[in-house]
């Protein structure tokens, strides 16, 4: 097959290493592992920061002066983990870091990092959060398919804030609308996200194969009858109230005495660091609180038991490592969890009192040893398997897809308002194209197209965007 002739997907995300967030790390493995066999060409777009954002966003003072730079840290950390060549490219679109949403948002046409001529399948990775703003090329135009995979409860995390309750009605007609007019498809990991029309559920996620590894070594010390776990129970994430730190705490709290000889180590860093340590202090029970690392560390292999109590979270990756290295995952039953049911080492409670007897029994016993099926259902390869049949990408080739696109897009070149999708598109563009009504509804100030010194970072003509913001061609 020629180069022409091969599928070209282009996965978009919301945030890059070195943070190591689900959205940075969960689309490079899937770019590596889509592009691995050879028969396809995957390009990874990642956002690119000035050097004020990245202060914001990068741990450890780490910074880039210059995206070749930044791509060359990214590659070095994922060729650190996985064992074969890199076969995909890493281009990077423009950014800014959006302190009251703790996210970073793009700037300007993202599609743009894609020429027209190699545009085929994007993979939108948080479909709402990458088009909320977005202010150009329609997505379903552009590219013969679009993807959307939805990592995010947002509506979860709004509900929690000022207003949460009147915020979560508006975001959800807004997240329906703009992943309607922009996805052909939408893959959601869980059914704790929300519900999109002709979406299925689908955990298109892996580990990272390091976890596998260290699962393999703790089960052969398990075969020796060797002590494969020292340590007893820890968490780790990013130390915010709504990653599950306030539903663990409320349930030391509410049962410290069925719990008096428990100890837990917390690890994380975060804008609420000082509030859950002063929590913590108050609790009659053990809680240590360290610095966040990165869980793959040898701290963390002798653990027996995590412990996750988050709702928030659509597929927890930490669950999905800790249960990889072989350990007992103790965790709300709850929808986000589904997944992680199958696998003897999960243990689910409905309240409190289950909590605690799901705790005191993963203490008390030996983690069960994975077969390998079950340690290849957590695998990145079971994970890219899962994908490439949920989105039908075998029985799509780089033919059929022209031809799709020429057939199911032909009207939207004679009429802007022929039918509902390219009104609501339209309508859309035209919101998204004022500061006013922009910053009205979330935006970063000045986030309509690159500034100057994105522009210079990137290469980008100051008015790069600004010739593609017409739906004439739509």
């Amino acid at each position: 097959m020629t180069k022409q002739q091969q599928q070209h997907i282009a996965i978009f995300t919301t945030a890059s290493i070195p943070w190591l967030t689900g959205t940075a790390v969960n689309p490079l493995f899937r770019a590596a592992y889509l592009a691995n066999d050879g028969e396809r060409r995957v390009t990874l777009v990642i956002p690119w920061l000035t050097l004020k954002h990245q202060k914001l966003v990068y741990p450890n003072s780490i910074t880039f002066s210059s995206p070749s730079e930044h791509e060359a840290y990214v590659r070095h950390w994922l060729e650190e983990r996985v064992s074969f060549p890199l076969g995909f490219e890493i281009r990077f679109y423009p950014g800014k870091f959006a302190t009251d949403k703790r996210s970073i948002l793009p700037v300007g046409d993202i599609s743009d990092a894609i020429p027209d001529e190699e545009a085929d399948i994007a993979v939108l990775e948080e479909p709402e959060h990458l088009t909320w703003f977005h202010h150009g090329k329609k997505w379903k135009t552009k590219f013969n398919y679009v993807i959307g995979i939805v990592h995010t409860n947002y509506l979860e995390y709004v509900k929690r804030e000022k207003q949460g309750r009147v915020k979560a009605f508006l975001l959800k007609y807004l997240n329906s609308w703009v992943v309607g007019i922009y996805c052909h498809k939408v893959i959601r990991l869980s059914a704790a996200t929300q519900e999109y029309p002709k979406s299925i559920v689908c955990n298109v996620h892996g580990v990272n194969p390091k976890f596998l590894e260290i699962g393999l070594r703790k089960l052969e010390q398990q075969k020796l009858q060797e002590q494969p776990f020292t340590k007893g129970a820890y968490y780790i994430g990013k130390m915010v109230w709504s990653k599950g730190y306030k539903e663990l705490l409320k349930l030391l709290e509410k049962h410290q005495k069925e719990l008096l000889e428990l100890e837990v180590d917390l690890y994380g860093d975060g804008e609420d660091s000082e509030e859950i340590k002063e929590a913590a202090r108050k609790l009659e029970l053990t809680v240590n609180i360290y610095p966040g690392r990165d869980h793959a560390d040898s701290l963390f292999h002798n653990y027996k038991v995590f412990l996750n109590p988050s709702t928030t979270d659509v597929v927890c990756t930490t669950t999905a490592e800790a249960l990889a290295m072989g350990k007992i995952v103790v965790c709300a039953n709850h929808i986000s969890n589904e997944f992680f049911k199958q696998f003897p080492n999960c243990r689910t409670y409905d309240d409190g009192k289950g909590f605690v007897r799901a705790t005191l029994k993963a203490l008390g016993e030996q983690p069960s040893q994975l077969t390998e099926q079950q340690r290849h259902e957590l695998s990145w390869e079971a994970a890219t398997q899962r994908f490439i049949k949920a989105c039908d990408l075998s029985r799509l080739s780089r033919a059929d897809s022209n031809l799709s696109k020429k057939s199911v897009f032909a009207s939207s070149s004679i009429s802007v308002g022929k039918n509902l999708e390219d009104m609501s598109a339209y309508i859309h563009f035209l919101a998204s194209g004022f500061e006013a009504s922009r910053t009205a509804f979330g935006a970063i100030p000045g986030s309509l197209q690159p500034d100057e010194e994105l522009c210079r970072d990137l290469g980008l003509s100051l008015n790069t965007s600004s010739r593609n913001n017409t739906l004439k061609e739509d």
